[in-house]
């Protein structure tokens, strides 16, 4: 019996260009991975949904969120195109999260761009990941009380920049990630489109994180596309019930 499901509307965008993928590898290991394409096109589409399968299946193998993710981030980023200054603007490009559980070993994730993971535990909900956007890079403050805008993504997959270069850029690594002690929890991986309409309207996203995990997933979604506004975005949600 599966332990977790999906759910995604596509919103006001022309194209569905977020991404999930669940891979479980021979050696009893488990990726939950959600990627946000950047873009509403059908290349964007199409690359998203084939890259999310090759990052569940690299995290699960090496049964480390982190590992599996620098690998694949390593690897799209020495394709030629994005190497070459003129081209990697325009290449396909997504925000990243990914979830892995093996056996006898802590839950970890890892991330690049704005693609969130939560936890519920003990009845208690917590955020794991920190936005990669200009609102990390330049918070709100007296002066500016916006702050740097949370549409203008800092890190993703299929970026050419190294760590170094992210570093230097906006004050964070290319990638993060976070390691949780196993224990009996509750998953979220959500895009931007699935958690921004939630909090803009007051709400708490650990509110959706009660009940059967389709229908968790489901309601998460049909509301955030509901409070998203006039067009509102792509809305994924990925819940999962884990067990050390």
């Amino acid at each position: 019996m599966r332990n977790y499901a999906t759910a995604q509307l596509i919103g006001g965008r022309e194209e569905q260009c977020d991404a999930t993928a669940v891979y479980t590898a021979p050696n009893g290991a488990r990726a939950y991975v959600l990627l946000d394409g950047i873009g509403s096109t059908p290349a964007v589409r199409d690359w998203t949904r084939e890259t999310a399968v090759r990052l569940a299946r690299a995290t699960a193998r090496r049964g480390d969120a982190e590992t599996g993710l620098r690998a694949l981030y390593n690897r799209i980023a020495a394709e030629p195109l994005r190497q070459d200054y003129y081209a990697r603007d325009y290449t396909p490009k997504a925000c990243a999260v990914v979830a892995v559980t093996a056996p006898g070993k802590p839950l970890t994730v890892a991330w690049c761009g704005d693609a969130r993971a939560y936890v519920l535990a003990r009845g208690t909900a917590r955020r794991l990941t920190n936005d990669h956007n200009l609102r990390r890079v330049y918070p709100p403050s007296e002066t500016y009380p916006q702050g740097g805008s949370r549409n203008r993504v800092t890190a993703c997959l299929g970026s050419w920049r190294t760590d170094q270069d992210a570093m230097e850029y906006a004050g964070h690594a290319a990638m993060e990630s976070v390691t949780v002690p196993a224990e009996d929890c509750r998953l979220l991986l959500a895009s931007d489109g699935a958690y921004e309409p939630i909090e803009d309207n007051g709400a708490d996203v650990a509110t959706y994180l009660v009940g059967d995990p389709r229908e968790t997933a489901r309601d998460l979604v049909d509301t955030a596309v509901a409070w998203g506004g006039t067009r509102p975005d792509n809305a994924t949600a990925l819940v999962a019930d884990l067990r050390p």
